[in-house]
């Protein structure tokens, strides 16, 4: 990190914080679009020369005063925050891994004129099951906030070939299988590596192969499933 870049990170922290307390300013529009984009810079990971990956995913925690006062611009607000994200990233070569998501949120602990960004990479998750097929499943996976049954090997990975496809440029085409077994009441899922680029890591552990429990976390690339397990059928 730069000494230019430093002195603006604490600039940014004064006028949050220690100014905003003392004044009592509101939080205004264009704060939070430098914040935004301050945030994408600050955790952008290299993909190759021209490309590096960014947050998509972003949560803006206001004061309940500011927060009150933005409210009635709220769509309006997302929709500007969103356009201004999608420009500074095509200027910089910066990729979203999946579509751009905004909250506007309040947090009890902040003080009109201060506000906070967090923020996370969130890949974009398609699949071809059906929702009779997601009900009747004894086991799920759970991927960025969305369901996805286990009632059959399935394929994970970024192709189009793919059973659940996931848009993250750090899983491979054909990344990993989840295998399923029914033979008992519970089925046994067997998580298994496709030979992909990066490997996979299970519960934090870098493994070619494991059997899968209610709870288990499966990362690849930037992206982490959990392994949901029932002893009936429905989720």
């Amino acid at each position: 990190m730069g000494v230019l870049q430093r002195f603006e990170q604490r600039l940014e922290s004064l006028v949050s914080g220690i100014f905003a307390r003392a004044f009592r300013s509101a939080v205004q529009p264009v704060e939070i679009a430098a914040a935004l984009q301050r945030e994408c810079d600050n955790n952008a990971q290299v993909l190759s020369r021209q490309r590096r990956l960014v947050p998509n995913d972003f949560h803006v925690e206001l004061s309940d005063s500011d927060l009150d006062r933005l409210k009635p611009y709220d769509s309006a607000l997302v929709d500007d925050l969103t356009k201004q994200l999608k420009e500074h990233a095509e200027a910089q070569g910066y990729v979203f891994p999946g579509p751009i998501s905004i909250d506007v949120e309040p947090a009890g602990d902040l003080t009109t004129g201060r506000f906070r960004i967090r923020s996370d990479a969130k890949a974009q998750v398609e699949g071809h099951a059906t929702h009779t097929q997601l009900t009747r499943a004894k086991a799920v996976l759970e991927v960025n906030g969305t369901l996805h049954p286990l009632d059959a090997d399935v394929v994970v990975g970024r192709g189009t070939d793919a059973d659940l496809r996931i848009n993250d440029p750090g899983v491979s085409r054909r990344h990993v299988e989840f295998r399923v077994r029914h033979d008992g009441a519970i089925p046994t899922i067997e998580v298994r590596d496709l030979g992909s680029t990066n490997g996979i890591l299970v519960n934090g552990q870098r493994m070619a192969s494991a059997i899968a429990d209610d709870g288990t976390e499966v990362k690849i690339g930037h992206t982490t499933m959990t392994v949901r397990i029932t002893e009936e059928p429905g989720v």
